[in-house]
C-alpha cells in the first residue's frame, strides 16, 4: 500500500519538474539571422565534428554585438534529450548573463568569444575540442565574462554525440572529489525506482493496482515533451529518448559509471612530493608554545580544544587556548611560516580550488549583504578588500556598488587571477601591513572578510587599516564569533574553528575596543544578521569525512586507494539523509537566529574619525 501511494507522488514530481524546466527552456533565445559581417574581434570555438557556416557566424556576431556580449554559447536546437534537459536544469536563461558568480554552461558545441576574453582566459585551441573540454571552457569563460556571457539556440548546428567517457570527464569536473558518490547515488535511485515500478506492474492483482506504476512510466515518457514543447529546443532523439525511459536512463548512467579514468600523473608527482616532505614529521611546523595571550598579554590561559584538520585531513594535531582575562582564543602552539605554507598549499588553488570555489560561489547573497552595510552611510569611491583571494566578494559587490573601484590584496597569486578575470580593478600581492604606507589615502573603504582569523597578528592588521583609511573612511570586518553557543557545544566539530588555518578568534567586544583605540567610531555591529546557515550540515559532513577521508588527496598514501574510495562512497551515501536533514534544519533555524542577535558570525562597520590615532 505504501509503495502504491508513493508512486503517484513520484509521477507528479516528474511532471512538475518537466514544467519547471520548460519555463526555463522557453526563455532561451533563438538566434535571429543577420547579414552583418563578423566583427574582427569575434572568435569561434567549436567541438570536434561541429561545423559553423558563415550565416551562423554572422548571426552570432550580430547578436553578441547588439547585447554587448563577450561570450555567446550556440546551442543546437536539436541537442539530444538528455543534454537538453540537463542544460535547462543547470542554467537559468533569465538570470544567467547578470549572475556574476554563476557556473558557466552551454550546449557543448560552439561558442563565440571576443579576442580580449580569449587572451585573458588563455584560450589557445579553437577547433576540435572534446565535450569535456567544451564544458571546462564554458565554465572558465563565464568567469572571465561574468556579466557578458549568454546562450542562444540555433537550428543550423548539427548535434554531435557525447560518448560515456566524455560524459564521465564532464562529471569529474563538476564533482572532483565526490564523483563515485554522485554516480552511485543516481544508480541506486534509478534502480530503486525501477524496482518499485516493476513490482507495481507485475505484482498487481487487478488492473487498477498497476495504475500508480503506469503513471510513473507515463510521466517519465512525457517529461522530454513537456520540458521542450513550445521552446526553441527540439531534441533530435526526443521520441526514442522518451520511449526508452527509465530503462534508458539507468543504461546511460551505467555506461558512464563503468568508464575507467586515466591516472593523473600530476597527482602521483604531488603525492611523492608530500610523502618526502612528511617523512621528517610535522613537529617542525610549529613555533614554541607561548605562555601569554597575544591580544592582552595575560598569562591566565586555559585549554579550549584540540582538533585535527577536519577539512582535508593533513597530518597534525592543533590546540586552541583561551584567555580568561579577555576571552581571546588562539592557536597555541602556532604554526610557523613553513607550517602555514604546508597547510595552505593546494587548498585555495590547485587541487583544492574546485571545492572552495563551490562554497565561494554559493555565498554570493552573503557577499551582497556585506556590501549593503555601507548604504545610507557612504558612497564608496575606491574599495580595498584585504584577503580578497580570487575576488569573489568584489565581483558580487559590484551588483550593489556598480560605480565603485574594487581592488584586492592577498598573499596568494589568486589576486592576479582575479585581476585577469576582471573581478577586481587592481590587485596587490603581499602582506597588508607592508603595503599600508604605500596605500595610505587611496581607499575610502577597506574590508576584511574572514581574514583576521588567518593572520599572525590581528592588531597589526587593524593598525594597517587605520593608516590606509583617511578620516571619514570605513572599515568593514567579518569574522567567526567565538562566543557562538554552538561553537562551544560542538567543540572541535564546529566548522568555524577550521584548524589549522584559523589562528585567532576575537570576541566582538575586543574588536570594538581595538578599533576605538585606533581612532575608529563603530557605526554598526551585526551578529544575528551575519549568520551563515551551515553549522549542522558541516558537522555531519565533517564527521563523515573523518571516517573516510578523500583517498585522492596528494598527502594521503596511495595504498588501498580503491578500497578506501569504495568505503567513502558507502559512508557518504549513508550520510545523505542526515546531511539533508541537517541542511534543512539550518535553513529552518536561519531566520530565527537572525532575529536572535547572536550567530556563528559577526560584522563590524567602523568609520575613521578625524584626528584619530593612526598607529
Amino acid at each position: 500500500m505504501r509503495m502504491r501511494s508513493t508512486l503517484p507522488l513520484v509521477a507528479a514530481g516528474l511532471v512538475a519538474d518537466a514544467l519547471w524546466r520548460r519555463n526555463r527552456a522557453a526563455r532561451l533565445a533563438p538566434l535571429p539571422p543577420s547579414g552583418e559581417p563578423v566583427r574582427d574581434d569575434h572568435c569561434f570555438v567549436t567541438a570536434a565534428g561541429v561545423v559553423l557556416d558563415e550565416t551562423t557566424r554572422r548571426a552570432a556576431s550580430a547578436y553578441a554585438r547588439e547585447r554587448n556580449l563577450e561570450v555567446l554559447d550556440l546551442v543546437p536546437a536539436g541537442l539530444d534529450g538528455a543534454r537538453a534537459l540537463e542544460l535547462v536544469r543547470r542554467v537559468d536563461p533569465e538570470t544567467y548573463q547578470g549572475a556574476r558568480l554563476a557556473v558557466g554552461g552551454g550546449g557543448g558545441h560552439a561558442m563565440l568569444v571576443t579576442a580580449d576574453v580569449a587572451a585573458r582566459a588563455g584560450v589557445t585551441r579553437f577547433a576540435g575540442l572534446s565535450a569535456a573540454e567544451m564544458e571546462r571552457l564554458a565554465v572558465r569563460l563565464k568567469r572571465y565574462a561574468p556579466v557578458g556571457a549568454d546562450l542562444a539556440v540555433t537550428p543550423a548546428i548539427a548535434p554531435v554525440g557525447c560518448p560515456p567517457g566524455e560524459r564521465r570527464a564532464i562529471l569529474r569536473g563538476r564533482w572532483p572529489a565526490d564523483l563515485p558518490v554522485y554516480l552511485s547515488g543516481n544508480l541506486i535511485g534509478l534502480a530503486a525506482l525501477g524496482f518499485a515500478v516493476g513490482r507495481g506492474l507485475f505484482g498487481a492483482r487487478r488492473a487498477a493496482d498497476a495504475l500508480p506504476a503506469l503513471s510513473v512510466l507515463a510521466a517519465a515518457a512525457a517529461q522530454p515533451y513537456l520540458a521542450t514543447a513550445g521552446t526553441p529546443l527540439r531534441p533530435h532523439d526526443r521520441h526514442r529518448f522518451a520511449l526508452t525511459r527509465p530503462v534508458g536512463a539507468l543504461d546511460r548512467w551505467l555506461r558512464v559509471a563503468v568508464q575507467r579514468e586515466r591516472p593523473d600523473p600530476a597527482l602521483a608527482r604531488a603525492r611523492a612530493a608530500y610523502a618526502s616532505e612528511l617523512a621528517g614529521g610535522v613537529e617542525r611546523f610549529f613555533e614554541p608554545r607561548r605562555a601569554d595571550c597575544p591580544w592582552c598579554g595575560s598569562r591566565a590561559l586555559r585549554h579550549h580544544l584540540t582538533s585535527g584538520d577536519h577539512q582535508h585531513h593533513r597530518p597534525g594535531v592543533f590546540t586552541l587556548d583561551a584567555c580568561d582575562a579577555c576571552g581571546h582564543v588562539f592557536q597555541n602552539p602556532r604554526l610557523n611560516p613553513d607550517g602555514l605554507e604546508f597547510h595552505y598549499r593546494d587548498f585555495y588553488d590547485g587541487p583544492g580550488e574546485p571545492e572552495v570555489e563551490r562554497g565561494f560561489r554559493l555565498a554570493a547573497p552573503h557577499y551582497r549583504d556585506r556590501a549593503r552595510m555601507l548604504r545610507g552611510r557612504a558612497v564608496p569611491r575606491a574599495w580595498l578588500d584585504v584577503g580578497g583571494g580570487h575576488g569573489h566578494f568584489c565581483n558580487a559587490a559590484r551588483d550593489v556598488w556598480p560605480q565603485t573601484r574594487f581592488d584586492a590584496l592577498d598573499m596568494s597569486v589568486s589576486v592576479k587571477e582575479a585581476e585577469d578575470r576582471g573581478w577586481i580593478d587592481g590587485g596587490h600581492m603581499g602582506f597588508f601591513p607592508e603595503y599600508a604606507e604605500k596605500l595610505a589615502g587611496a581607499y575610502d573603504v577597506v574590508s576584511m572578510h574572514h581574514y583576521l582569523e588567518h593572520t599572525l597578528d590581528p592588531r597589526a592588521e587593524l593598525d594597517a587599516a587605520a593608516r590606509v583609511l583617511p578620516p571619514g573612511g570605513h572599515l568593514l570586518v567579518e569574522v567567526p564569533d567565538p562566543e557562538w553557543i554552538l561553537g562551544r557545544l560542538a567543540g572541535r566539530w564546529w566548522h568555524a574553528w577550521f584548524q589549522p588555518q584559523h589562528l585567532h578568534f576575537v570576541p566582538v567586544g575586543n574588536l570594538v575596543e581595538a578599533l576605538e583605540e585606533r581612532g575608529f567610531e563603530v557605526v554598526e555591529v551585526q551578529r544575528g544578521a551575519a549568520n551563515q546557515p551551515v553549522d549542522l550540515l558541516m558537522i555531519v559532513m565533517m564527521l563523515a569525512h573523518r571516517v573516510v577521508p578523500d583517498p585522492d588527496k596528494p598527502w594521503t598514501p596511495a595504498r588501498h586507494r580503491r578500497m578506501r574510495g569504495a568505503a567513502r562512497t558507502a559512508v557518504y551515501l549513508a550520510a545523505g539523509p542526515p546531511m539533508f536533514a541537517a541542511a534543512s534544519l539550518d535553513q529552518f533555524l536561519h531566520p530565527l537566529i537572525k532575529r536572535s542577535g547572536r550567530s556563528n558570525t559577526y560584522r563590524v562597520l567602523a568609520r575613521r574619525l578625524p584626528g584619530g590615532d593612526a598607529r
